[in-house]
């Protein structure tokens, strides 16, 4: 009989979740308080809470934003270069997209603690 070949066996990573209970040790604290301060700007947050509903480009992004083109730009790079937002070319221009599911979902739920605070809808439990 010839030898035959062996399947490759396909290492894969784990399933992503979205719960990861980790003791907050100085490197996770490190990371979100990272995370926090590219958020604390507005300009910053209204890109990345138009990235977390969809994909876009700077021209869509300073329309939306209402902020100047050279504004949106160096935040995008910002946010391009602490990891939070990905790009991809499409011809001639870049589209930017929030780089993780956790992250858009921390913005989305800022937004929905602010609406409470605007409109004094009582909180959750």
């Amino acid at each position: 009989m010839a030898d035959e070949a062996q399947p490759e066996t396909v290492q894969s990573l784990p399933a992503a979740s979205l719960v990861h209970p980790v003791a907050p040790d100085q490197q996770h604290l490190d990371a979100a308080t990272n995370t926090f301060r590219m958020l604390a700007d507005p300009t910053r947050l209204h890109i990345l809470w138009i990235l977390a509903q969809n994909e876009a480009d700077v021209t869509a992004l300073t329309d939306s934003c209402g902020a100047s083109r050279t504004a949106v730009s160096q935040h995008l790079a910002k946010l391009r270069f602490t990891g939070l937002v990905d790009t991809r070319r499409e011809g001639r221009r870049v589209i930017y997209r929030i780089r993780d599911g956790h992250l858009a979902r921390l913005v989305r739920e800022g937004m929905n603690h602010a609406d409470h605070i605007v409109t004094g809808e009582p909180p959750h439990a």
